[in-house]
């Protein structure tokens, strides 16, 4: 692809805040993102933030007893936009924004904190009820549906004596019909998990020898395709999905991003799924494309159907920030429009074009 043919990322809009910034996410259909920290005394800061005439204004703004460190949209209709978001105090909220002093929903999700959560069900993404999903240092994932107080409705675990890991992400995935749908954990020893949400069983393993910083899968509304899983020491893992071997499992592909160290964050584009952008440690965004192989699927000696995988091709790369950036969200309205956020305590609106020409 010639220089002048590339996609550019270019920061659009920066915003200096006085807290540490964990996460940041587009309201649906709006020109908004909220913003989600952790204010010097140790309290929650939840944020909203409106573009207007080319900067980031300010309407809303609340202060809560716990940090604030993940947030989603995903389990909620678009007409209520509620907001479920995870805190440093193990608790699962959920928010109205018309209604910000008390929570809709407030379960004790977890003993210690909640460090990602994910969600389906809502904004007619997935089918099924719509459900949150949280990962927490006590090393449980468990799945919650926000019409029944207190319980979760499933809980996955280590047993009694084993070694309970950090869980740093988790995602949902395969949710193209009403019975269908898998979360994928990623952590903190290499270990990434498909559990099977039907069958609660689960479904599929590996290890990949750092810790899993995001999972995420290129769509979470059909059967599942391929899923990114971004590491420490600079790895992005792209597995397919489509074939499953019985004991190979699925077949993926390694590649190193160079001067990136780790790769806290991959979020694929709204508008194409083989597009997808990663964020590293040292303060970098680099741009993806996913290309299939002629055949996605060969036989082994035993003709067993094996996945093949594809490559991935660097399309663009830009230095934002001195700082990790922490978290990125796409706008699924507007093509090339991102939200993403970074340690220097800075929110920055990003503009990447030329993605229709890829």
């Amino acid at each position: 692809m010639e220089v002048l043919g590339k996609p550019q990322i270019i920061a659009h809009i920066e915003k200096s805040l006085n807290y540490t910034v964990f996460d940041v996410k587009w309201m649906p259909s709006s020109a908004k993102v909220v913003v989600l920290g952790s204010h010097p005394r140790d309290t929650g800061a939840l944020q909203v933030y409106e573009i207007s005439n080319g900067e980031l204004k300010l309407v809303l703004e609340s202060e809560k007893r716990h940090s604030f460190k993940c947030g989603s949209f995903g389990a909620t209709s678009l007409h209520k936009r509620r907001f479920a978001t995870g805190d440093f105090g193990g608790r699962l909220n959920i928010w109205d924004f018309s209604h910000i002093e008390a929570p809709v929903y407030s379960v004790k999700a977890h003993e210690q904190i909640v460090n990602c959560l994910d969600a389906v069900g809502g904004l007619g993404i997935g089918g099924g009820a719509p459900e949150i999903v949280t990962g927490s240092r006590d090393g449980s994932v468990k799945v919650w549906d926000p019409r029944q107080a207190n319980d979760p409705v499933a809980c996955m675990e280590p047993a009694e004596g084993e070694t309970r890991r950090d869980c740093w992400t988790v995602a949902f995935g395969n949710s193209y019909n009403d019975t269908e749908r898998c979360v994928c954990a990623g952590y903190d020893n290499g270990d990434i998990k498909m559990f099977d949400m039907r069958k609660m069983t689960c479904r599929w393993e590996t290890n990949v020898k750092n810790g899993v910083c995001c999972l995420e899968f290129d769509r979470k509304d059909i059967p599942m395709n391929k899923l990114v899983a971004t590491t420490l020491e600079s790895n992005i893992n792209v597995y397919d999905l489509r074939t499953q071997h019985p004991t190979k499992g699925f077949t993926s592909l390694t590649e190193k991003v160079p001067k990136a160290s780790t790769l806290w964050c991959a979020r694929h584009l709204p508008q194409n799924r083989d597009i997808f952008i990663t964020s590293g440690g040292s303060g970098s965004l680099h741009l993806w494309k996913y290309s299939y192989p002629d055949s996605r699927v060969k036989q082994d000696d035993k003709g067993r159907d094996v996945g093949v995988v594809g490559n991935v091709s660097l399309l663009q790369n830009v230095v934002l920030s001195s700082q990790p950036i922490s978290s990125m969200d796409w706008n699924h309205d507007k093509e090339g429009l991102l939200a993403c956020c970074s340690f220097d305590q800075t929110v920055r609106v990003v503009i990447v074009t030329k993605l229709n020409l890829v």
